[in-house]
């Protein structure tokens, strides 16, 4: 009995011998894609978040106090300058024009009278002047009152798309009251946070008097068009996120952004001789990055690189690299350092294929 159990059991182990031998010969007879880092001119796109923003949008505010008599208008419905929107009950004010032009009427008929005695000496100089002023004071409060009885009636500023109405028919509006707001989309304003290295970049690369180009991503990922420039950077950074607002300014003829949307401003950035590699060919070791170089045997060798900038499913390689490197290019968890391989040469152009933010010049 014993002898049969002691069969069994070098069977056993001849079985998972026989068994792991066959899968250490299947790892070291796999083929590993190999390629080498592309050294050109290109031009990478910073990406930022962004509000969209009208570069002429404005509060509408009641400048009388009154009863909403009228809506002429809806809300988001485009309006022309000058065209009438909302209508407050206009008696009170309309009865006080009436009393300043009657008032007007009467200190008229005074200063004629009095101007007829003064010219044959009846009365004095100074009895005409005091008519006078009298007269010039009624016709200033009769301006005044036609200028409240005027504003019982808010027309549009400028041409513009209604936002959401604040107050209903028929309710009791206070002077200064917010009814609405207006937005003219045809030029928009879009402000995005840049860190201070890159405002330091940005203005080193940047002529005083040139202006550089934008594009922006909007929040289904598409660019708009047509292209943007930045118009001024603020005066100062900001303490607690270091970072300085910039303003792009983009014409917008199809009224397609709106105030308050969101996007990415993709900044253009030129490199000269910049060496690029897929991330993916990349590990990390106690924060600091790492490549698989493959020589001429065949032998990977791990090797420290820095990065320049990181973009997506890319990286800008600044040392530790040269362009005639062959790197590993996947399967980096199924090796070892200083382990021989059989490998495949890829191009990585094919690589690069596909991504939006980078291309050669």
């Amino acid at each position: 009995m014993r002898r049969l159990l002691s069969i069994a059991f070098m069977a056993t182990i001849m079985l998972f011998a026989s068994c792991s031998e066959h899968k250490t010969e299947t790892i070291s007879e796999s083929t590993f894609n190999v390629t080498s880092p592309i050294q050109t001119d290109t031009t990478i796109y910073m990406e930022y978040v962004a509000q969209i923003h009208s570069a002429n949008h404005i509060e509408l505010r009641s400048q009388e106090k009154g009863y909403l008599q009228k809506i002429f208008v809806d809300e988001g419905q485009y309006v022309k300058k000058g065209q009438l929107m909302f209508k407050l009950l206009p008696s009170i004010y309309e009865a006080e024009v009436a009393k300043a032009r009657a008032e007007l009427n009467f200190a008229e008929i005074e200063f004629k009278n009095t101007k007829g005695l003064a010219d044959n000496n009846v009365v004095s100089a100074s009895e005409l002047a005091m008519e006078k002023a009298k007269l010039d004071k009624a016709k200033a409060e009769l301006q005044l009152a036609q200028t409240h009885l005027d504003f019982t009636e808010i027309r549009a500023p400028f041409d513009g798309i209604m936002d959401k109405f604040h107050i209903r028919l028929g309710s009791l509006v206070d002077e200064g009251e917010l009814l609405t707001s207006l937005s003219d989309n045809s030029k928009m304003w879009v402000y995005f946070n840049v860190a201070e290295a890159e405002y330091l970049d940005f203005i080193k690369k940047v002529k005083s008097k040139e202006k550089q180009k934008v594009l922006l991503q909007m929040a289904n990922k598409e660019i708009f068009e047509p292209t943007g420039y930045v118009e001024t950077i603020e005066a100062d950074f900001n303490n607690e996120t270091g970072n300085i607002a910039f303003r792009a300014a983009f014409p917008n003829p199809k009224g397609i952004l709106r105030h308050g949307e969101t996007g990415n401003i993709m900044m253009p950035v030129k490199l000269k001789n910049a060496i690029i590699i897929p991330q993916k060919s990349t590990f990390d070791v106690l924060d600091k990055k790492y490549v698989y170089i493959v020589d001429e045997k065949g032998v990977i060798t791990s090797s420290q690189i820095t990065i320049a900038q990181e973009i997506s499913h890319l990286y800008i390689v600044a040392s530790g690299l040269k362009p005639t490197d062959k790197i590993l290019l996947e399967g980096l968890g199924k090796v070892k350092n200083n382990e021989k391989i059989k490998y495949n040469y890829v191009s990585l152009e094919k690589e690069m294929a596909g991504i939006k933010n980078i291309h050669a010049e």
